[in-house]
């Protein structure tokens, strides 16, 4: 078994326009209105925007939850994927979202996984071959204020390369 990896469409994608612009040209992204606004040199911080428009308004005018939920799924994965790389399988196992109030305009999430955070990951992998581990955003409005909080569990394990 390998390790996680994107698969050969994505990863050519990538190696032609980058990460952050295969994302943003995603479909279900392209019609949700979900973008990544920013991606830190160590790949550890991951900004997305999404702002209210006809594709992701709901029935009473404000964000979708879906599309709350949607701008938040696979950030931690991909950050856990870069940041581990070969030799690691990374799955999203659960998550909760919990809707704080209603969102309009331009929302944004912040997905970041600190190094202390990523070095516990492969300490405790090496030791047990596999963990959960939980991870923590918000889905804030343009104010600061809370709209959404979202909880990710994430599934390592450490697998054998094969040549």
């Amino acid at each position: 078994m390998e390790g996680s990896a994107p698969i050969p469409k994505w990863g050519t994608l990538e190696s032609i326009i980058g990460f952050k612009n295969v994302i943003n040209i995603y479909p279900p992204y392209i019609g949700a209105g979900i973008q990544v606004e920013s991606i830190d040199d160590s790949f550890q911080k991951i900004t997305v925007k999404m702002d209210l428009n006809f594709w992701n308004e709901n029935y009473v005018g404000v964000h979708f939850g879906g599309s709350l939920y949607a701008m938040c799924d696979p950030f931690y994965m991909f950050i856990l994927m870069k940041n581990l790389g070969d030799g690691y399988l990374v799955w999203d196992k659960a998550a909760k979202i919990d809707f704080v109030k209603p969102g309009k305009g331009i929302v944004r999430a912040t997905f970041e996984i600190s190094t202390e955070e990523l070095k516990l990951t492969k300490e405790i992998v090496a030791k047990k071959r596999k963990t959960d581990r939980i991870y923590h955003t918000e889905v804030l409005a343009e104010d600061g204020s809370v709209v959404a909080k979202v909880e990710k569990t994430l599934y390592v394990r450490r697998v054998k390369l094969t040549i």
